[in-house]
């Protein structure tokens, strides 16, 4: 019988070959991909020393096509708990030198195991993904165990942070789970997602297409608005998450960690009074306003390249965590179109799930015209952000700039969607339409049959924006509670979210809303 030392040095064995997953040559193979391994991915993530890992003697029990010969202790992911910044998280990351990071079934039940560990104690999930796909070895039941992973994804959606990173290979099915999760970060040049590669694109459709220009980081984050975020490489990728869960509370009952900024609450900007330009038409950057008020300037934007006529990320206002949205000026004029309203639509929903106030700083001229949009569906898009801002019930404060025109104004934090606070710059436009728009409604008739139809347009414009083009007429009416100067607005903002810091709403009850998918 084996003294107790000789057990003891069995365990440290066995832990040893667990940590080189499928040996030091796939290792090796990994680093000359210029991507981590899972266990140095954990490490680069949680604070040194926190990383408490499960299952690391689990392996798989499929028999089909000699796999009974071939099985490595953990199945292909590394899974655990550990702390970021001292909060704890929850953490997999798949292990592609086993059998490409496969998706068998006991690595399935590995990941619901820490998914469901998340739930019961309320801490943020965050998946490392780098995997081939389902382990087709294993068929139905790899297939099973994807379908539970989705399953605890649905569940835990609005009651845990959910952060996906995608290191390396995600395609098939494997795809959903991120779709699913809150925030999705790709890294350039090893990353793709796809739910079929471009064999099968080409066999179906006859289209060449590498898998770069079909699923990779670059396309997610500015054509299909996949990805969240879009990083140079792995390591930038998980130095990302850490900054981002640094804005997010631990779960829906609790808030974001109140930090010092050292940034004065009544800081004031004079350059603020006179940043929107003279004429109407001329462009402005948001971002210089956004930098203007928050703490320290401190902007973490999401979807940065998708859909840039709106903003959305999260700032601090004297330490507290406010997602941001905002209206681009600086690209097609801050239109809302279909993208737009989608983006800003699920930025609020998360907001709004997580009790993080939102912030709306509005410019916003109308929605794009045309065929594409309509085409598109334009109006559910547009309702989808209506019916987001109407169904928060954490603290609003929206702040128009500029233009805030129709339909635009309303889906925009108006106050009859429940904005908390409204506010308005002297420079504000809040009408139906603009001044040209309207007079060509209203006295098309009587401007053809003048002898100058030009100069009688330019007068009945001018009547128009003296009495509905300005902040006064919404203000008269109780629908902007009041117009600030522009230099005063972190200040106000601030003074704001203080007050609706014990702001409590529910919506009445029910199973669920049906937003307009």
């Amino acid at each position: 019988m084996s003294s107790q030392l000789e057990k003891v040095q069995e365990l440290i064995e066995l832990r040893k070959e667990a940590a080189l997953g499928g040996g030091q040559k796939a290792i090796d193979k990994q680093h000359e991909r210029g991507k981590m391994t899972a266990r140095e991915r954990i490490s680069q993530l949680l604070d040194e020393g926190s990383f408490e890992e499960y299952d690391m003697f689990v392996r798989h029990r499929c028999t089909n096509f000699g796999q009974e010969k071939k099985s490595f202790p953990g199945d292909g992911v590394v899974t655990g708990c550990g702390t970021i910044g001292g909060r704890l998280v929850y953490v997999f990351a798949q292990d592609f030198t086993v059998f490409g990071g496969s998706l068998s079934e006991t690595m399935a039940q590995k990941i619901c195991k820490i998914m469901d560990m998340a739930m019961k104690v309320g801490a943020p999930v965050i998946g490392l993904n780098d995997s081939g796909g389902a382990r087709i070895q294993e068929g139905i039941n790899a297939l099973a165990g994807y379908a539970e992973i989705f399953q605890r994804n649905i569940l835990a959606s609005g009651v845990i942070p959910q952060i996906s990173a995608i290191l390396g290979p995600c395609a098939g099915g494997a795809v959903y789970s991120p779709a699913l999760t809150d925030f999705t970060i790709m890294a350039k040049g090893i990353s793709y997602m796809f739910l079929t590669g471009p064999k099968v694109v080409k066999t179906v459709t006859g289209e060449d297409v590498t898998q770069e220009a079909l699923g990779g980081a670059q396309v997610h984050s500015t054509k299909s608005g996949v990805a969240h975020f879009a990083t140079e490489n792995g390591e930038e990728a998980i130095e990302l998450i850490k900054h981002l869960v640094s804005f997010i509370p631990q779960n829906n009952l609790e808030e974001a960690p109140v930090v010092e900024t050292g940034d004065p609450a009544d800081r004031m900007d004079e350059a603020l009074n006179s940043i929107i330009p003279e004429a109407a038409n001329k462009a402005y950057d948001m971002y210089n306003i956004i930098g203007s008020i928050v703490d320290n300037g401190e902007f973490l934007e999401v979807q940065r390249n998708f859909a840039r006529n709106i903003i959305i990320g999260f700032a601090r206002f004297n330490g507290r965590s406010v997602g941001i949205v905002a209206n681009q000026p600086k690209y097609l004029a801050g239109v809302l179109d279909s993208n737009a309203s989608r983006k800003a639509a699920r930025f609020v929903r998360f907001c709004d799930c997580f009790n993080i106030p939102i912030v709306s700083l509005v410019d916003v001229p109308g929605f794009l015209p045309g065929t594409g949009q309509e085409y598109n569906g334009v109006i559910l898009h547009g309702a989808k952000l209506l019916y987001a801002y109407g169904e928060a019930t954490v603290p609003k404060v929206t702040v128009t700039l500029r233009k805030s025109y129709g339909g635009s104004h309303i889906v925009m934090s108006c106050k009859q969607l429940r904005g908390d606070l409204n506010y308005a710059w002297p420079s504000a436009e809040i009408a139906v339409m603009g001044g040209a728009g309207a007079v060509e409604v209203l006295y098309a008739k009587e401007a053809k049959a003048a002898e100058d139809p030009k100069a009688v347009l330019a007068e009945k414009e001018a009547e128009y924006n003296k009495l509905f083009c300005n902040p006064y007429n919404a203000a008269k009416y109780g629908y902007i509670d009041d117009i600030i100067e522009p230099r005063e607005t972190r200040f106000r903002i601030i003074r704001g979210l203080e007050q609706l810091a014990t702001k409590r709403v529910q919506n009445p009850p029910k199973k669920h809303g049906n937003i307009p998918l």
